[in-house]
C-alpha cells in the first residue's frame, strides 16, 4: 500500500495572528510557520501503518513556496520517505490557493502516484476551509471517511470511526479511499535529531504547476480580514430571577 499525505505550510498554532493594517489578511513577515497540526496527526498516521506492515511507501506532498521545503522535511522526519512539493509563489495565506485548486493539484498527483490511500488533515488552521478531501473524493470518485478518530486497516477494507454529535459513527470502506484525520487520531511524536538529519539526505522532489495542468486563477476574493471584537467583561447577579430579567430585557436571548 502507498500512502499520500498532502501536509501545508501554515502560521505556527503557538504565534498569536496579527492582521495586517490594511485588512487583505494576515502578518507573515517574519513569523513562525510550521506544518498544519492536522497535517501532522496524518502523517502520524501514515507512519504508523508503515511501521505496522500495513504500508510500503509513504509520500508527503505540498503546494506553496520554496520554504515550504522545511514542512515537507519535518513530515520524512516523522517518517515519511520522500516528498513533493508543488511550487507556487502564491502566499500561504487568506489569499492563497484555493480548496478546490488544492484538490484538483492532489488529483493530478494522486494519478500520476497511484496510491492507494491519501490521508489528510480535515481542515487547515488558518482558513478552516475543511473542503479540500471531500472535494479530492469527488474529483477522484473514491470513498470517504472524514473526521477520523480512529482508523484500522485490515487489506482492502478500512474501519474509520468518527465522532458525531450523537456518539461515534463507524464507517466500513474500501481502498483507495480519502480519510481526514481529527484531533483525537493520535499525538504526533517529536522528531528526533537523528531522523531530522536522515531527512535532509530523503528525496524531494520540486515540480511546476503547470506540468499538473491545474489552474490557480482565483475565484473567490476576500473582501475584508478583522480581528475579533474584543470580549467585555461580565456581571454578576444576585440571583436567578435577576439573570433571566437581564437575559429578557438586556441581552434579549430568551
Amino acid at each position: 500500500m502507498k500512502i499520500l499525505v498532502p501536509v501545508k505550510r501554515v502560521v505556527d498554532y503557538n504565534v498569536k495572528v496579527r492582521v495586517k493594517s490594511d485588512q487583505t489578511g494576515v502578518e507573515l513577515a517574519n513569523v513562525k510557520m510550521s506544518v498544519n497540526p492536522f497535517d501532522e496527526i496524518a502523517v502520524e498516521e501514515a507512519v504508523r501503518l508503515k511501521e505496522a506492515g500495513k504500508a510500503d511507501e509513504v509520500i508527503a506532498v505540498s503546494i506553496g513556496p520554496e520554504k515550504a521545503q522545511e514542512q515537507l522535511r519535518t513530515a520524512m522526519a516523522i517518517g515519511a520517505d520522500r516528498g513533493i512539493l508543488v511550487k507556487t509563489d502564491d502566499p500561504i495565506d487568506l489569499g492563497g490557493v484555493e480548496p478546490l485548486a488544492v484538490a484538483k493539484t492532489l488529483k493530478a498527483l494522486v494519478d500520476k502516484e497511484s496510491p492507494d490511500l491519501v490521508i489528510m488533515g480535515k481542515q487547515s488552521i488558518d482558513d478552516d476551509s475543511n473542503q479540500t478531501g471531500q472535494m479530492l473524493s469527488a474529483l477522484l470518485g473514491w470513498s470517504q471517511g472524514t473526521f477520523a478518530s480512529e482508523l484500522e486497516i485490515d487489506g482492502d477494507s478500512i474501519k474509520v470511526t468518527r465522532e458525531v454529535d450523537g456518539g461515534l459513527e463507524t464507517l466500513e470502506l474500501k481502498a483507495p479511499a480519502i480519510i481526514t484525520t481529527d484531533l483525537r487520531l493520535n499525538e504526533p511524536r517529536y522528531a528526533k535529531l537523528p531522523d531530522i538529519m536522515k531527512a535532509k539526505k530523503k528525496q524531494l522532489d520540486i515540480i511546476e504547476p503547470s506540468e499538473l495542468g491545474v489552474d490557480y486563477s482565483p475565484r473567490l476574493e476576500i473582501v475584508k480580514v478583522s480581528e475579533p471584537a474584543k470580549r467585555e467583561g461580565g456581571e454578576k447577579v444576585e440571583n436567578v430571577d435577576e439573570l433571566i430579567d437581564k437575559l429578557k430585557n438586556e441581552a434579549k436571548v430568551i
